[in-house]
């Protein structure tokens, strides 16, 4: 449902770019918001409905690759736990932050979700998330 916050318990996804991961390693830039931006994307991955983790990891591939015009070598899919990233952001910014996680699905892409309250000193914050990535895969195989 629009709006809902993703439990803690639970696990998103981040598509980072082939220019935010030069050498095969995921870099901050990854969780910066653009200029007109006031959300990150990821996805949610309980809401997939998989049975593990190979099942969420494929069927955010094929959503990617209907969603996006071409998904590049080098593409990367960071698996991140909600909990982790909200407590790691809060115990570790200067002022505290409660970072939100909500889903908003979009017609071609129902597990979308976005990340709330990153601003401002997003590229603070985006050094906190990069570090709290529990797996990564290629976005591509």
């Amino acid at each position: 449902m629009k709006g809902q916050e993703i439990p803690d318990q639970h696990h998103i996804a981040r598509y980072c770019g082939a220019l935010q991961c030069p050498n095969g390693q995921i870099q901050a830039t990854a969780f910066f918001l653009r200029k007109d931006e006031e959300t990150l994307s990821v996805n949610w991955m309980e809401f997939l409905n998989c049975t593990n983790r190979e099942g969420e990891i494929t069927q955010l591939r094929n959503i990617y690759s209907s969603k996006f015009t071409r998904v590049a070598a080098g593409v990367k899919i960071a698996v991140l736990n909600v909990g982790d990233v909200r407590k790691k952001v809060f115990a570790e910014s200067p002022d505290r932050r409660d970072l939100k996680v909500l889903h908003d699905p979009e017609l071609n892409d129902p597990s979308h979700s976005v990340m709330h309250n990153l601003k401002p000193d997003y590229e603070l914050i985006a050094e906190l998330i990069l570090q709290t990535i529990r797996e990564e895969y290629p976005a591509r195989t």
